[in-house]
């Protein structure tokens, strides 16, 4: 989809065998509009997925900003490099406006700053900035310690959304090195700032730079050996140009929502649709309002819409799966950058067999021609200050790739690369679970040799009455000549032979037993 003003142009690369197509415009009644989609299993809490859709730009330019620009001029900065980075700088300033305050930070060995405490916005002393940052060269060592100290000195005005923009190429040198520490640091001297990381180049600690941003609602973005810097800064730029809430929070009335994904909302700014998963509980069925609060210059807006909760068997049964992959993911970094501990590996290894999302910490289900090939699960992420190189880049970015799923096609990832989720040769996705060709059977992966099997005759009174009782294997029902379905305590399995009939209390027994 491409947007291009008021018009928007969408494009199927391919509509062969792919059904109809569900296009979900939310509709912007004042600044920002709501659309709530919702589904619930049978058996388990719901699911829904909120999209938020800030209005125009101007709207929202009311909102105050303090902007702290933080650049590394080290040694291996020179050249092109440096060009790119004071020319992203230099755009990054021409975007701050009235009523915006701004600092700018230099550091290679030692730390410069482009002036004492904050310096409000005008002409001429956008100007004068400018000039300053065209003006400064390479030098020295990569004093990163030092230079987020100076960053986070000045705390952001009340009201204001406080940004860092960080920019290095390199691990460092100077100073404190550990990346551990660095993080550590950071974190208890950020405060209310957001920041925005750049990794130029793979000379650079993932670890450190993720952790800078995990928990202050930003993002680090890696840009390849010889990447375009001043694109990717301009990019950011524009995003943060126009914040139109900050301090983001959600809740229902008459229905309990948790889990989301992301955990941490992240501010909404004009132009960038914002898509909210998460799980619903309580409340029975019915039409259930949602409310998103945020602050716009330290006062309290809210936006409400109505949505159906409960129906069990609904549809848009993609959002289980699209919330699995964004939690895989969250999970995945928080034992790289935080440590893994029994609860975080269960709930990982869980998701990991219930729909089929793989990680670097979940490589269990290797797909290969006729067989599943499991593998023993990585509990222990490398050592923080071996997270660097080409290596450590591509981790980070599957991790932010799932943690921003939307595409159920990219939701499984092995080894860094896509298995084909689609081919019904090896996998299919029928119901909300990823079933796979083993034994002449489409095996469902949650499946566990401990699980006690039921066998059942494929369109025998058994079977009719197992569909009544237990709907949601309606679907996996299709899949032919045999299925094994897994539940939490016991695995159904529909064949050509097996139970025709039921005796006084075994299916309710069989129902409770799969879904309990």
């Amino acid at each position: 989809m491409n947007r291009s003003g008021d018009r928007l142009e969408l494009a199927l690369a391919d509509t062969t065998g792919s059904g109809d197509l569900e296009l979900l415009l939310p509709l912007t009644r004042g600044l920002v509009g709501l659309s709530l989609l919702t589904h619930q299993p049978v058996g388990e809490d719901g699911f829904f997925m909120l999209l938020l859709a800030p209005g125009r730009a101007a709207a929202a330019e009311r909102l105050r900003r303090d902007v702290v620009a933080v650049l590394d001029v080290s040694g291996s900065m020179s050249g092109d490099k440096l060009d790119q980075a004071k020319a992203a700088l230099v755009q990054l300033l021409g975007t701050v406006r009235s009523g915006d305050r701004f600092r700018v930070v230099t550091f290679a060995s030692g730390v410069h700053r482009y002036a004492a405490g904050w310096t409000e916005v005008s002409a001429d002393n956008i100007r004068a900035a400018q000039d300053w940052v065209r003006r400064v060269d390479t030098d020295g060592g990569t004093n990163i310690a030092g230079a987020l100290t100076e960053a986070l000195a000045e705390p952001p005005g009340e009201g204001a959304l406080g940004v860092v923009v960080f920019l290095t190429d390199g691990m460092p040198t100077v100073g404190e090195t550990d990346p551990e520490r660095i993080a550590e640091q950071a974190d208890h001297g950020r405060g209310a700032f957001r920041v925005f990381a750049f990794g130029i180049g793979y000379d650079v600690n993932t670890y450190l730079l993720d952790r800078l941003t995990d928990r202050a609602r930003g993002v680090t973005e890696y840009i390849r050996p010889g990447g375009d810097i001043e694109q990717a800064v301009g990019s950011l730029a524009t995003k943060i140009s126009s914040p139109v809430l900050t301090d983001l929070a959600l809740r229902g009335d008459g229905v309990e929502l948790y889990d989301l994904q992301p955990e941490r909302l992240p501010d909404l700014f004009a132009g960038e649709e914002l898509v909210i998963f998460g799980r619903h509980r309580g409340g029975g069925s019915g039409e259930r309002v949602v409310t998103v609060t945020g602050r716009r210059n330290g006062h309290e807006e809210r936006f409400t819409t109505e949505a159906r909760f409960g129906g069990e068997g609904s549809g848009n049964d993609y959002v289980p799966q699209l919330w699995a992959a964004r939690k895989a993911g969250a999970l995945s970094r928080e034992i790289r950058l935080h440590g893994a501990n029994p609860e975080v590996v269960g709930e990982l290894k869980r998701l990991a067999l219930r729909y089929g999302i793989l990680t670097e910490y979940t490589s269990y289900l290797v797909q290969e021609p006729n067989q599943v090939v499991v593998r023993p699960m990585l509990l222990q992420a490398p050592a923080p200050q071996d997270q660097a190189g080409a290596e450590a880049v591509r981790r980070s970015r599957a991790e932010k790739a799932l943690v921003g799923s939307a595409q159920l096609s990219a939701v499984t990832v092995s080894d860094g690369a896509e298995v084909d989720a689609s081919s019904a040769s090896r996998s299919q996705r029928i119901g909300g679970r990823v079933f796979v060709w083993r034994d002449s059977t489409w095996t469902d992966i949650a499946h566990g040799d401990s699980l006690r099997v039921v066998r059942v005759a494929a369109f025998s009174d058994a079977y009719f009455a197992l569909l009544r009782a237990l709907p949601e294997l309606r679907k996996a029902a299709t899949l032919e000549p045999a299925v094994l379905v897994a539940g939490r305590h016991v695995s159904i399995k529909i064949e050509a032979v097996g139970r025709t009939t039921w005796q006084d209390g075994e299916l309710a027994t069989l129902v409770r037993d799969f879904r309990s």
